[in-house]
């Protein structure tokens, strides 16, 4: 006899669903990986604008050129405003997304838990039907010995 799962279409499909959104968990893992970066290190040119400024001012600047780095500095406000909505963002799908896979993956081994179980049942069934057969090979040798 051989051992045919009844449900391994199933279990095929749900394995290709999970490698989809592992695929797809990887896609938004880099996206907000690439964002925070970028974060990072829009953050540091920040910290390090701000360290340039105050040794400016502690120099002497015109009026102009406080105005001047004022407005960089609002306008880098804005930008760092914009990337932190966009790592929110990324961090909210990266955290969907792996809550899709977390499924995908518990569907998976349902199916293979359940395969599992199936097997062994059949194995069983094997070895039943191969007892049955030895019994009954026993008891014609008894007989024929017996005569």
């Amino acid at each position: 006899m051989i051992y045919q799962y009844k449900f391994e279409k199933i279990l095929t499909i749900k394995e290709k669903e999970k490698r989809d959104a592992l695929s797809k968990y990887n896609a938004a893992l880099k996206t907000f990986e690439k964002v925070a970066e970028k974060l990072y290190k829009l953050l540091k040119k920040k910290e390090d604008l701000l360290e340039f400024q105050q040794e400016k001012l502690r120099n002497g600047l015109s009026v102009q050129e406080i105005r001047h780095h004022q407005l960089f500095m609002d306008n880098m406000e804005k930008l760092l405003s914009h990337c932190q909505q966009e790592v929110i963002e990324a961090r909210y799908k990266m955290n969907v997304l792996q809550e899709v896979l977390l499924e995908r993956n518990i569907e998976v081994k349902k199916y293979e838990k359940m395969k599992e179980n199936e097997f062994l049942t059949f194995l069983d069934v094997i070895k039943e039907a191969e007892n049955k057969q030895m019994d009954e090979i026993s008891i014609r040798q008894f007989f024929s010995k017996g005569r």
